[in-house]
């Protein structure tokens, strides 16, 4: 895949990828080979609850070398990519070397291109983005952030409105004002993987099988009394549809086939932010085939 002897020891590694495209291995055999500490970049393995179901590291490989913010928010708890970059500083500043490696690509933009410090939205505005049309809220907006966002994109026009109300700045102010990055890509070995697609829907559905023979349904039973499709821990893929199967609602052939299919989706978007916002970052093609 890569030889690790051309990866600098004293200099931090960023490790992107699709799910299921083997980044927590590529982590692992740097760690061993280098040394450093693997901290999580991605968005749902930081919850607890769903080890198995978000593909969190196992107790063997935790053993092989030191992990960091896996499973330290609970299940109901808020998270944002300001609270990951906050988590992370400490361990970027200081330490053994980060081997940083997720598929969230809001976290590595985050962390080496900065993030604007916007206030939290305050609840009764976001109760009320909520009850305002699509077309009232772009007509809210300044020219600058219509230009730089997708006036398709309810989510993405709410938050942007959401600020503007809340702050009395345009998110296009806020963004340019946005502080130095924490990890900037000169200083850092940047590696994404981009899997060839019909490889890694293979792997997608012979993971998932994997998952249920190695507990997803008993963590799912465990969870169900506390679920909430609102957590955001609930956006784990896989998590609505088996506990809809421990309810009786749908069976479980149906509801693998599902989880699968959610999860080609999931990376085929995460193929598609690689090509569009990493062109910096060194690819590595999958299979191997160097």
């Amino acid at each position: 895949m890569i030889d690790l002897r051309s990866i600098p020891n004293d200099a931090p590694v960023l490790i992107y990828g699709p799910t299921a495209s083997g980044k927590s291995a590529l982590a692992l055999q740097i760690a061993e080979a280098g040394g450093g500490v693997i901290v999580n970049a991605d968005a749902l393995q930081v919850f607890d609850g769903w080890r198995v179901l978000t593909a969190r590291p196992g107790v063997d490989d935790e053993a092989r070398a030191p992990h960091a913010l896996y499973g330290h928010v609970p299940f109901d708890a808020p998270y944002s990519v300001g609270h990951w970059l906050r988590d992370v500083t400490p361990l970027v500043q200081g330490g053994a070397r980060p081997i940083i490696v997720g598929g969230t690509g809001l976290n590595f933009a985050a962390l080496t291109q900065g993030l604007a410090d916007i206030p939290a939205t305050p609840p009764p505005v976001r109760d009320l983005a909520n009850t305002v049309g699509l077309d009232d809220m772009l007509a809210a907006l300044d020219p600058v952030t219509l230009g730089r966002i997708d006036q398709n994109n309810r989510a993405r026009v709410q938050r942007a409105w959401e600020v503007q109300q809340a702050t009395g700045r345009s998110i296009a102010d806020w963004q340019d004002k946005t502080p130095p990055p924490l990890l900037p890509l000169s200083q850092v070995t940047a590696l994404a993987m981009m899997p060839d697609p019909d490889w890694l829907n293979d792997r997608i559905a012979r993971r998932f099988d994997l998952m249920i023979r190695d507990g997803a349904l008993d963590e799912a039973a465990a969870m169900e009394p506390r679920w909430n499709p609102d957590h955001p821990s609930a956006k784990a893929i896989g998590a609505a549809e088996l506990i809809a199967h421990i309810r009786g609602e749908i069976p479980l052939e149906r509801a693998c086939e599902l989880a699968v299919i959610a999860s080609r989706r999931y990376a085929k978007r995460q193929r598609t932010w690689l090509r569009s916002r990493m062109q910096d970052w060194q690819q590595i093609s999958l299979p191997a085939q160097m």
